[in-house]
């Protein structure tokens, strides 16, 4: 175990855990460039000790420190007053801490990755922010359109609260396909979503309308001056400017509707040269210890490796063993392997071959070679004794992850996109609106992939951004970031398109429905997606890269959805499908019986403001 050039050493630990770990780190970062020796550290549990530091690191710097300050500008700036800004932001952390202590006692009985924190706050801002940016936006209208207090609350709770309802169950509709991913992180992740969305949508429900009937017409105090001049004025309800944005898109629908799609289509085509995979210790940054060490062990062992496969063998008998003896000589000899040792087990006929795996264990060219070695290295060489091999080790571990994430995907896909298209199809008593908007979300959803393809795979504008240029997406990355896509892009959708079902049955023209139903939201959906956009930003900015591939991811997504789509290709879908878009065939009309018998879609009685 000394180096080739005689500078340098190995000693190998054994520990039960992490925590087990970070004595000694802790004494190798003291001392270890204090004398005169070197020393440094890694391997699996210096590396989970790092990953879980810098999540620390990115919470507190990103969506915290950046992220919450950003959001709250934004609300500011939307509701022209800081009352009205604070009070969503008191929703959100009211549901993040709600949810911290859900996920406590969950993790009691089962074990969680510790980026569930991370995901937890992150979805929490966003989703706590943007339902009760909804219910306000709503109860602010109603005020201003002459409703008393508690008519108004009831009149909100009535239309933007049913909205939330709706849009909070497509959400999490869409993370629980996530379960089916038998993966710890991909449950994780999905666990802390779902409980953070669930007690958003609840505080949204109960809390908010009682704060609300608390703060009354307080909640326009303290006015921004310039910005909170139009609160109360009935002219103020509707955008001008994005309304006059939509009568220029739908005087030429289809040519807008070509060039936009265009468009999208085009940032996603990139999307073909997308592989995932995992970042691992080699992505960390260099001033980590297991990177320092990771770093020392690749400059003076190239040969060893922290992260060898195991190959265990039973009923291995004499003729066995030589096999085993002849296998060790042949990967010896492979430049993507190294010299391994066989062990016997003390307690029964079976042996153990550890061979050390050249490179980072998450790489695509470790990942291949363990592959190769389970389906033809290993057989051939085993090949007349009737002996089973099992491979382990971090690399094989890091291949049956990457299998377990895509292998259930097309049932994820068909689950999320089933699921939502009923719910849609239900809530607005239509199956042209429902599927034009699975088509509408598919294409934000793909020109995410596409830009992310671009940027960090080919380092398009990765310098830029300040982002790590990677040979892979992170494994989990791509489902989740299609089911967290859906479900936030579905919160605008039917924010948006309850309006615009409400315009359209009371004056019965598409095309008006469309141009109000897009203007009377637009600047709340803009304001919406903005601060969901400045809080993955918050994730990108972190020094963890799978974290800034799904803050970029998401935060991409939604500004072409809150601009592009909903603006330029909705309107123009809808327009040139006209009164089309509100077709149900006819064994479905018992639906619209029983919406027009509860006061039409998302609204009560207590609805009717026309």
């Amino acid at each position: 175990m000394v180096s080739a050039d005689g500078h340098a050493t190995i000693l190998s630990l054994s520990a039960a855990s992490a925590e087990k770990v970070k004595p000694i780190v802790e004494v190798v970062q003291r001392y270890g460039r204090a004398g005169p020796f070197e020393v440094s550290i890694t391997g699996n549990y210096p590396a989970q000790n790092d990953f879980s530091k810098l999540s620390q690191e990115d919470l507190e710097h990103g969506e915290l420190a950046f992220g919450l300050p950003a959001a709250l500008v934004v609300l500011v700036l939307v509701f022209g007053a800081l009352v009205a800004g604070l009070v969503p932001v008191l929703m959100a952390l009211v549901a993040i801490l709600v949810a911290l202590g859900l996920v406590a006692i969950v993790s009691t009985a089962f074990s969680l990755s510790v980026f569930v924190v991370n995901m937890l706050t992150g979805m929490g801002l966003a989703l706590g922010i943007d339902y009760s940016l909804f219910v306000i936006s709503r109860y602010r209208e109603e005020r201003t359109r002459g409703a008393e207090k508690q008519e108004a609350i009831a009149r909100a709770g009535a239309t933007a609260s049913r909205a939330v309802a709706l849009s909070g169950s497509t959400f999490v509709i869409a993370l629980f396909g996530m379960f089916l991913v038998p993966t710890q992180i991909m449950r994780s992740l999905a666990l802390g979503a779902i409980l953070v969305g669930i007690v958003s949508v609840a505080g949204a429900l109960t809390l908010l309308p009682a704060l609300l009937g608390l703060l009354g017409d307080r909640v326009n105090s303290l006015r921004v001056p310039v910005l909170g001049r139009d609160i109360g004025r009935s002219e103020a309800a509707e955008g001008r400017l994005w309304r006059r944005i939509v009568d220029r898109v739908l005087r030429r629908p289809a040519l807008s509707l070509i060039i936009a799609a265009g468009l999208m289509l085009a940032a996603a085509a990139p999307i073909f040269g997308l592989h995932i995979g995992a970042t691992g210790i080699s992505s960390l940054p260099d001033t980590m210890p297991s990177k320092q060490g990771y770093l020392a062990v690749g400059r003076y062992f190239p040969a060893q490796s922290t992260y060898p496969a195991q190959i265990v063998v039973q009923d291995a008998g004499g003729q066995v063993r030589a096999k085993l003896a002849g296998l060790e000589r042949t990967l010896a000899r492979d430049p993507r392997f190294g010299t391994g040792t066989l062990v016997p087990s003390p307690l029964e006929p079976t042996l153990l071959l550890s061979v050390p795996v050249r490179g980072d264990p998450a790489s695509s060219a470790a990942v291949r070679a363990v592959r190769e070695l389970r389906r033809s290295i290993i057989p051939a060489a085993l090949a007349g004794t009737g002996a089973h091999a099992l491979v382990g080790g971090d690399t094989a571990e890091n291949a049956d992850y990457f299998d377990a994430v895509t292998g259930p995907t097309p049932v994820v896909l068909a689950l999320v996109l089933g699921l939502s298209f009923l719910v849609l199809m239900v809530a607005f008593r239509s199956l042209v609106v429902a599927v034009v908007s699975i088509l509408l979300n598919l294409l934000s959803v793909g020109a995410a992939y596409g830009l992310l393809t671009l940027v960090f795979i080919h380092g398009v504008g990765a310098s830029l951004f300040g982002f790590q240029q990677a040979p892979t997406i992170e494994a989990w990355v791509p489902l989740f970031l299609f089911s967290v896509l859906f479900g936030l892009s579905m919160d605008y959708q039917v924010f948006l398109m309850s309006r615009v079902r409400e315009r359209y049955d009371a004056s019965g023209d598409p095309a008006d429905a469309v141009a109000t139903g897009v203007a009377s939201t637009a600047r709340i959906i803009t304001g919406a997606a903005l601060i969901i956009i400045m809080v993955f930003i918050g994730f990108a900015r972190g020094q963890l890269v799978m974290f800034q591939q799904m803050g970029f991811g998401v935060a991409v997504a939604l500004f072409l959805d809150a601009t592009v789509i909903r603006v330029v290709v909705l309107p123009s879908a809808m327009s040139l499908l006209g009164r089309r878009a509100w077709y149900l065939p006819g064994f479905l009309h018992w639906l619209q019986r029983r919406s027009e018998e509860s006061g039409g879609p998302l609204q009560g009685r207590l609805s009717g403001v026309h």
